[in-house]
């Protein structure tokens, strides 16, 4: 049997491996803390749970829904908008629900790539930015994502001859692997670059409600003449802790929104009907559960910046998402670090070159662990501070 040469090219999504690892050593019986996959471990808030439950007894619900999505909830999506960012959306032609921004993410490359098209991706940066642009024909062009630089990309250097070739670009802010942020000035030259280069742009944006230490990020969509140029994909995965329930959406430009409908329209049957309305009432019910889920997330966040400076990572506070950016000892490539911790400590982080080649030298550490395996982690890599001094002290 002869697979499509695309394969060729495609690697194994990355937490396959890491929880493939994680499996086997639990089969031998080894207790594991994972810090590596940013799911959250706080339960859907319980309002939306009965209102998922009371949606699912409604016989109207069992049928295929539609891939555009119910016009309830596109009208609560652009609501939410209007309420948080102060952005207007029309529900109709610049909001789409999606099974999950990822599927979005994914699928955009069909709307947007010829085959030789290039793409602007950030690394390190989400790998299925990458994987996407590969699988539909495009060709990837990695913008260095440096501490220096504020993990921010530097769009004046990249060279003419490949902005001509260029269809569109991805920034993701709140940023995921590095908590970076970026702030409306930053948006507006986005949208100036783009539209200067008639590129179009990709906003990945689901880490905008999990932010600290009183800072609120802001929206692409906020950014002059931003829905002339691009879109934003968010999600109720990491808001309101429903990554199971796959829903998210994407809103901005009504021409992509039109194109990404139409592919939707040909590859999916749409949301199910009762994850809507749970939808639904996550977006208009009370939001003070973000709060409330923010201030577990901060406190954990400071134990576990505090445990990585100890032990002789440099790490910051980031301002928002779910993870801790550590910059790792010398001596190590990130995998190996990454190996040592599993194989001393029983401890799994995320190397920071799954990520792309600038995320070398580096780990990611998710917060979205139980407060129990959080304290037992931490405890666990100080043994391995202790571990590695007395391997040093005898040599």
């Amino acid at each position: 049997m002869r697979m499509a040469k695309r394969m060729e090219h495609i690697q194994p999504y990355l937490f396959v491996e890491i929880l493939k690892n994680i499996a086997e050593k639990r089969a031998r019986g080894e207790e594991i803390i994972s810090f590596a996959i940013g799911d959250p471990d706080i339960p859907t808030p319980a309002h939306i749970l009965d209102r998922l439950c009371q949606a699912a007894q409604n016989p109207d619900n069992h049928h295929y829904p539609e891939s555009n999505g119910l016009s309830e909830l596109r009208k609560t999506i652009a609501e939410w908008y209007k309420k948080r960012f102060n952005v207007n959306l029309d529900p109709e032609k610049e909001v789409l629900p999606l099974i999950g921004s990822k599927e979005g993410i994914a699928h955009i490359a069909l709307c947007l790539v010829d085959p030789g098209d290039i793409v602007l991706l950030p690394d390190p940066g989400y790998p299925v930015y990458s994987i996407s642009t590969l699988l539909f024909g495009g060709t990837p062009y990695f913008m260095p994502l440096t501490k220096e630089k504020y993990y921010l990309p530097q769009l004046d250097i990249i060279p003419k001859d490949i902005l001509k070739k260029t269809k569109y670009l991805w920034i993701n802010y709140p940023n995921n692997p590095t908590g970076a942020v970026a702030n409306l000035e930053f948006f507006n030259k986005v949208t100036e670059f783009a539209q200067k280069n008639n590129i179009a742009i990709c906003h990945d944006a689901p880490y905008t409600e999990v932010a600290f230490d009183n800072y609120r990020p802001v929206s692409l969509m906020q950014a002059e003449k931003a829905k002339e140029t691009g879109v934003e994909f968010h999600s109720l995965s990491k808001s309101y802790n429903m990554a199971g329930w796959r829903i998210g959406m994407v809103v901005g430009n009504a021409e992509i929104i039109t194109a990404l409908k139409k592919i939707k329209s040909n590859l999916d049957s749409g949301i199910p009907k009762a994850i809507q309305y749970a939808a639904i009432e996550a977006l208009n019910g009370p939001q003070d559960c973000i709060q409330q889920h923010n201030v577990i997330y901060q406190r954990r966040r400071d134990l576990v910046v505090d445990i990585l400076n100890n032990i002789g990572l440099k790490a910051e506070p980031s301002k928002a998402s779910l993870y801790v950016w550590a910059e790792i000892p010398e001596g190590y490539t990130s995998a190996e670090f990454a190996n040592n911790l599993l194989e001393q400590v029983g401890v799994v982080v995320t190397p920071g070159i799954g990520y792309g080649k600038n995320g070398e030298g580096y780990v990611r550490l998710s917060l979205t662990i139980p407060d129990a395996g959080l304290v037992k982690g931490l405890s666990r890599l100080s043994q391995w501070r202790d571990t590695r001094n007395k391997f040093k002290s005898k040599s």
